[in-house]
C-alpha cells in the first residue's frame, strides 16, 4: 500500500527510519546555487593569480580541482552532511541505512559525478533518478548513499476513533505499518481515496469483498483493525 515516495531505511542497531528522497527539481536547485558559489571563488582565485606571475597558472589549476572534487567532499563530511546549495534547499546526503555518509561513500558518489555528466549536462544522472522511486543518480548507486530532505519526516497523525478489531488473518510488520500509516492519514487524504484504500485492504478484515453499500463500513472495520494494532482493545488502553 504505497501512498508516498518515503524511503525505509534501517540501522545497524534496529531503529527504523523513514527517509523522503529529494527528487530531481530540488537537486538541480540545489547543484545551480552550488556552481554560482564556486564560479565566485573560481573568479576570486583567478584576480590573485595575476599576482602571482608565472605561478598563477598552477594555483589556478588547483583551485579548479579544489572546486570540482573537494567542494563536495569536504561539505558532506560535516555534521549538515550537504553542499550551501543542498543546505539552502534543506537536503543532506545520508547513507542507506539512513547514518550519515561515509568519506569513501563521498568520494565515490562525487567521482562518479563525471558518469553522471555524460554524454553532456548530466543526461545518464537524470535518466537514472527519473527511472528509481529513490532518485538515486549512478554515483549514489555506486556509493549506497541517498540525497533526502532534512526535514523530520510525520508518518501520520492522530488516528480517527474506532472501535478496536482484530484482523482476519495474520498481519506482516509491513501490513501493519501500511494500515497504521493509512489510518494516519485520514486528514490528509480525500475522503474517496481513503475509502478505496479501505476497500484494497479488505482481506485483512473478512474474507468477503464490500459490497458497493459497505465502502463506509470497510473504513470503519480497517480503522478498528489499525486501532488493534497499536495495542488499543475494547475497554482498555495500551
Amino acid at each position: 500500500m504505497a501512498l508516498d515516495t518515503l524511503y525505509a531505511a534501517e540501522t545497524p542497531e534496529g531503529i527504523a527510519l523513514s527517509l523522503r528522497p529529494a527528487g530531481l527539481v530540488a537537486r538541480c536547485l540545489a547543484y545551480l546555487v552550488d556552481l554560482a558559489i564556486r564560479l565566485g571563488l573560481f573568479f576570486v582565485a583567478l584576480i590573485g593569480s595575476s599576482f602571482l606571475g608565472g605561478l598563477g597558472a598552477a594555483f589556478l589549476l588547483i583551485t579548479y580541482f579544489a572546486l570540482e572534487w573537494l567542494y563536495p567532499v569536504v561539505f558532506e563530511l560535516t555534521r549538515a552532511g550537504a553542499t550551501p546549495g543542498k543546505t539552502m534547499l534543506r537536503l543532506r546526503v545520508v547513507m542507506d541505512t539512513g547514518l550519515p555518509v561515509t568519506p569513501a561513500a563521498s568520494v565515490v558518489r562525487n567521482l562518479l559525478r563525471a558518469a553522471d555528466f555524460l554524454p553532456g549536462l548530466y543526461a545518464f544522472g537524470t535518466a537514472a533518478m527519473l527511472m528509481r522511486p529513490d532518485f538515486k543518480r549512478l554515483g549514489d548507486m555506486a556509493a549506497g548513499t541517498l540525497v533526502v530532505y532534512s526535514d523530520t519526516v510525520a508518518l501520520h497523525g492522530q488516528l480517527p476513533d474506532a472501535a478496536p478489531m482484530a484482523p482476519s488473518r495474520a498481519l506482516s510488520p509491513s501490513e501493519q505499518v501500511a494500515i497504521v500509516s493509512w489510518a494516519g492519514r485520514a486528514s490528509r487524504l480525500t475522503q474517496p481515496r481513503f475509502e478505496e484504500l479501505a476497500r484494497l485492504a479488505q482481506s485483512v478484515c473478512s474474507d468477503k469483498p464490500a459490497s458497493s453499500g459497505q465502502h463506509g463500513l470497510a473504513t470503519e472495520r480497517l480503522l478498528g483493525v489499525a486501532q488493534w494494532i497499536l495495542g488499543r482493545r475494547a475497554g482498555k488502553t495500551p
